[in-house]
């Protein structure tokens, strides 16, 4: 039997004194590196052990008469904590902690970072003594624990935002309902292209990191990756065209046109119609001139009615290119480096779910010019509708009968 075996059956009827003593007697018979093995085996400290060797070493021949039960330390025996004997202690660290106030007004901690160590020095301040791994323990008995930002505060929220949601849907219902396709649209922030350091982790052998520039500076050989995308959510696969250039509204309906070539209108031949979902800001946003010109030319190439719905400013989170589409791309290069437009379009293109979800890419190395301007007569001329409802937000653009 293992010396861990028998701990574990003796150690419910051992106190502590016996305890030490028995493991004394288990290192002596071990030999060489027995304190080390019986540590291991038992949980106990080489202090204890030891101290167990010098008992034995004395008293060894009167051991069954030498146990004093009197001087055993009794359950709940030892030091008491620093919250009990210290009253003002976790008032103060609550104090210093409370996300209201950045630590006290005029202390170290107001901009400083709130670690246990800076708490501690500001107890110390306060007149407690205290280590940073006790602040440590104190924290988490009182509810507190590590913590990242996260968004979710999207500002004041408009009066229509539920409203417009509920009318997206049922524009949505009822283009599927008829067959007609509908995508939504977005773009991915540009990615460095380089010996970049990416966020996210990837299996490699220890100790063996990939290793990536200190400082993020573009590179001006290889230059950057804007990839623009069109989820379609009827038939739950997208296409992504990787721009080396601007996001503008120029490459954002570029890419439209290239799925509605390559994918659109094999999946809907008899398509009539598209429904576009997309935010409302950047180079498909709601103020954007360009863009409804664009799509003006788009609908007069394609002849189908385009109709926008655009979600309420400051909800692009709930955009669905950006959590069914997006997600799975960022997965598939999380951790590596983008060395080149070659391996980002073939990342993108790989990105796959085991539902059968699939991308298209393509690297469109066209320049598209910044600050184009969209006259009056230009904007006039574009056979454009606004929806009864939120006409700003909800359009539709036609080629004139």
């Amino acid at each position: 039997m293992s010396v861990a075996d028998k701990f574990h059956r003796l150690s419910a009827i051992m106190n502590e004194k016996l305890k030490r003593r028995w493991a004394a007697c288990e290192a002596l018979a071990a030999g060489r590196g027995g304190i080390s093995a019986v540590a291991l085996a038992t949980g106990m400290s080489r202090t204890t052990i030891r101290k167990g060797l010098e008992e034995v070493g004395r008293e060894f021949p009167e051991l069954a008469q030498t146990i004093d039960s009197a001087r055993i330390r009794q359950p709940g025996g030892g030091r008491r904590s620093l919250a009990n004997s210290d009253a003002t202690l976790k008032n103060d660290l609550q104090h210093l902690v409370e996300s209201s106030t950045r630590g006290t007004p005029t202390g170290a901690l107001l901009w400083t970072s709130k670690s246990t160590r800076n708490l501690a020095q500001e107890l110390a301040q306060l007149g407690h003594e205290i280590s940073y791994r006790t602040v440590a323990r104190m924290l988490h008995e009182i509810g507190y624990s590590l913590q990242a930002n996260r968004k979710v505060a999207e500002g004041k929220q408009h009066p229509d935002r539920d409203a417009q949601f509920e009318h997206i849907n049922q524009q949505v219902r009822r283009f599927q309902k008829r067959g007609q396709p509908v995508i939504s649209v977005d773009a991915k922030h540009r990615e460095l292209l380089g010996n970049f350091k990416n966020s996210g982790r990837e299996w490699r052998n220890t100790g063996d990191p990939e290793r990536v520039r200190v400082h993020d500076f573009k590179d001006v050989n290889l230059g950057v990756a804007i990839p623009y995308g069109v989820y379609d959510l009827t038939m739950d696969d997208g296409w992504v065209s990787v721009g080396i250039d601007h996001n503008t509204a120029e490459f954002a309906v570029e890419t439209i046109r290239h799925w509605w070539r390559r994918m659109g209108r094999q999946t809907y031949p008899r398509a009539q119609e598209l429904l576009i979902t997309a935010d409302a800001g950047s180079s498909n946003g709601i103020r954007s001139r360009l863009w409804k010109l664009r799509l003006s030319d788009l609908a007069h190439e394609t002849g189908l009615r385009i109709s926008v719905c655009h979600f309420p400013p400051g909800t692009s989170k709930w955009n669905k290119i950006e959590h069914r589409m997006f997600n799975h791309i960022t997965e598939n290069w999380r951790g590596r480096p983008l060395l080149s437009r070659a391996m980002v379009v073939n990342l993108i293109g790989c990105a796959t779910t085991r539902t059968g979800f699939t991308i298209q890419a393509q690297l469109d190395t066209h320049l598209y010019a910044k600050g184009i301007q969209v006259s009056n007569d230009e904007l006039a001329a574009i056979h454009i509708r606004p929806d009864t409802f939120h006409g700003d937000w909800n359009y539709h653009i036609s080629t004139p009968t």
